[in-house]
This record gives structure tokens, sequence and C-alpha cells, in this order.
């Protein structure tokens, strides 16, 4: 026999185009209901913010460690990493958008 969670009812103000988002996903089948998308959304928010806190305590072990990170080495890493990325959409020129594709008519 499984357990049923409890869950507990809560009032809240949410601005008008989360509902509206919130229904539609529910419309298009892709949430059983706005209750069970919201739960979702708050357990996704819980689970980054934990992951800020552990990132945010990991940077100032490694500061207490070795130093403290340096503008200029978050620049070169920075760069380091965009040079050593894989491209998947096509690469954008800076200051001007990426070229749309066009279709044939």
């Amino acid at each position: 026999m499984g357990m049923t969670i409890r869950k507990l009812r809560l009032t809240v103000t949410v601005l008008p185009e989360l509902i509206d988002a919130g229904n539609h996903v529910v419309a298009s089948g892709h949430a059983s209901s706005l209750s069970g998308w919201v739960n979702t959304a708050l357990a996704e928010k819980v689970a980054r913010d934990a992951k800020l806190v552990a990132l945010r305590d990991a940077i100032a072990d490694y500061e207490t460690e070795f130093g403290e990170i340096a503008s200029g080495e978050i620049a070169a890493q920075t760069r380091a990493d965009r040079k050593a990325a894989t491209v998947v959409r096509g690469a954008v020129t800076a200051g001007r958008p990426r070229a749309r594709p066009t279709t044939p008519a």
C-alpha cells in the first residue's frame, strides 16, 4: 500500500501571465494540473537555489585556500571557454543578429 503525500493549501498572488503560462501547459497536456505545474516549478527553484549555495561555498573554500579569483582570471577563462566551445547553431557576429535560415516557398 503506497503512502499518500500530504499537501498543504496555499493562497498566493501570482502575475496573470504566469497563470496563463501554467494553464497553457496544462491545456497542452504537459502537466496534469496547475497545482502540479506550480509544485514542479517550486521544486526546481529549491534545487537551483541549493546548487547556487553549494557553488558559493565551493568558491569561498577555493578562495580561502588559493586566494581571491581576480577579474582578469575570470575574463581569461571566459575567453578560453568560448574558444573551446562547440557551436551548435552557428557563430554569432558581435553586434549583429544571427541570420535566420530561409525556407523554400
